[in-house]
């Protein structure tokens, strides 16, 4: 077949219901669930699928106390005969969360799992199991591929809101039944404390679910670990999370806004007692890691890297990115010479070599940031680049030497099929960069798309560079800075490649899954 056709809202949630059927919400605004102390584990947290491959796949969990994981997997929801993995033993080393790694599963199936979590003293107590489905990738080209994409989760100071439904955007992505989700970074506000209430501009109040850990800046692991149980707390999330893959990465909320390696806070900003920005990246990145399944790097690899390519069948390879570990200190962009840019030498180098090795269909790459939209940082008290371009339509300086290098060498390597893909704007887009109105123009035509945020204030649209010739075919932003979730514009991404043609089309969505930009992009073909 070419492609599936999109379920009914209700066979798409009919099983990620289930999923999240013993889960406990808060009994009140500023209170976090209460755990039943039956004493029997409970993981009221949800489950979790991620970096799905055509036979193996990540199942997460978080327990309320000690417990051994167990995941059970089938072919049908009635689990009988059912496949039992062991996991880790949950404690307080990880926050109690652990993943559980499937392998040796068909090929283009959905599978269902369901998660125990057992009384280490005594295996015969288990809690009461939490259920999930995913797809593997598929092995045929036919199977086609559908996945959605976004970014930017409960930013500015806009959280859980229950009198909105709090992260309604997650159903609406559950809807269109994919394959997976890419998760475009910024995968929480670190640096955004969550207040009870924010003033709205038409007088009305807007309400958020708080807790201790949102009430300030991130700082210690247990605050960063905090921020993520926050989003959890939202049951559309929770769904989305029993039903939909991720594929995750991070940029710099995650942290601190706009941090490069080895940046040090100013001592005026009262709100962080620890200065050193890569003392705060550590420790988030070890509850990014705790909190999402993912990929563990391969032998020799670098500890903790969030960078990675996932092989999703014959028509499709996604590259994840990390823009933001690797750079150099953020800048006026201006160097003539800039080995480090924003990818590090020993990624991009990486990504070259994964690129010239992929025969898939279509090539993504997942960036975290934008290439040719300006994105100023003022956090340092001057203006400097916070993603590749600096604003200066012409020749490349600084980060952008680093990105006209790859893009000479997909070129000159004839890889075709790249689409890039990110966040980080809040706002859409879609920008189309060619030669032929580029200050550089050794380069095939490529096309970007801008999606998010999914929970966050919106901003109006940044100015373009002119050095890769882009031109935005397509935008929809506000006007006004920091527009609230309740104001509109928030956005997700659609991808869906056609099985029989390979035809990619890219929707551009909002909150409610209203489409407001189409493109379609045929297989192997240049200058589109």
């Amino acid at each position: 077949m070419s492609h599936r056709p999109l379920p009914g809202r209700r066979a798409v949630l009919r099983g990620s219901l289930a999923a999240s059927a013993a889960l406990t919400l808060p009994t009140a605004l500023g209170a976090a669930p209460a755990f039943a102390r039956s004493g029997r584990p409970q993981a009221a947290w949800g489950v979790q699928t991620g970096d799905v491959t055509r036979d193996s796949g990540l199942v997460w969990v978080r327990s309320d106390r000690p417990a051994r994981m167990i995941v059970e997997t089938s072919a049908t929801e009635s689990f009988r005969r059912p496949h039992r993995w062991h996991g880790p033993l949950l404690g307080a080393g990880t926050d109690f969360t652990g993943t559980t790694r499937l392998h040796g599963l068909p090929p283009g199936e959905r599978i269902h799992y369901r998660v125990l979590l057992a009384d280490p003293d005594d295996p015969r107590r288990t809690g009461e199991p939490v259920t999930g489905t995913f797809r593997t990738a598929a092995a045929r080209r036919r199977d086609g591929v559908r996945f959605v994409w976004s970014g930017d989760l409960a930013g500015q100071g806009w959280g859980i809101n229950p009198d909105l439904g709090g992260y309604r955007i997650f159903d609406a992505m559950a809807r269109l039944d994919p394959d997976f989700f890419l998760f475009s970074g910024d995968t929480i506000y670190a640096d955004g404390p969550i207040a009870a209430t924010a003033a709205l501009p038409d007088g009305g109040t807007w309400r958020n679910i708080t807790t201790e850990e949102k009430s300030k800046v991130a700082e210690t692991l247990a605050e960063f670990r905090g921020n993520f149980r926050y989003n959890l707390l939202d049951e559309n999330l929770r769904r989305f999370n029993a039903r939909v893959p991720s594929v995750v990465q991070w940029d710099d909320h995650e942290v601190r806004n706009n941090w490069y390696p080895g940046q040090r806070i100013a001592d005026t900003d009262a709100r962080y007692t620890e200065k050193s920005v890569d003392v705060l990246a550590a420790r988030a990145r070890r509850a990014f890691g705790e909190y999402f399944p993912m990929s563990a790097p391969r032998p020799g690899a670098r500890e903790g890297r969030v960078y990675r390519v996932l092989r999703q069948g014959p028509l499709l390879d996604v590259f994840v990115l990390d823009m933001r570990t690797y750079r150099g200190a953020n800048s006026p962009g201006d160097q003539a010479v800039d080995p480090q840019g924003i990818l590090g030498r020993e990624q991009l180098d990486w990504l070259e070599r994964e690129l010239a090795r992929s025969r898939a269909v279509w090539k993504v790459i997942a960036a975290d940031m934008p290439i040719g939209l300006v994105v100023p940082d003022t956090t340092e008290g001057r203006q400097n680049v916070e993603a590749v371009a600096q604003g200066d339509p012409g020749a490349p300086l600084g980060r952008e030497l680093q990105i006209a290098e790859l893009l000479r060498f997909v070129k000159h390597r004839r890889i075709t099929g790249t689409v890039w893909l990110t966040a980080d704007v809040h706002h859409t887009s879609a920008q189309h960069y060619q030669p032929s109105r580029a200050a550089f123009g050794d380069f095939e035509p490529f096309w970007e798309f801008v999606s998010g945020p999914l929970n966050a204030g919106a901003f109006p649209a940044v100015a373009l560079d002119g050095t890769f010739g882009p031109e935005r075919v397509f935008v929809k932003a506000p006007t006004a800075s920091n527009v609230s979730p309740a104001g509109g514009h928030q956005y997700f991404g659609e991808v869906d490649i056609d099985g029989d043609s390979g035809v990619l089309t890219v929707r551009l969505r909002e909150q409610d899954g209203t489409v407001l930009y189409t493109k379609r992009l045929q297989p192997g073909l240049v200058g589109q």
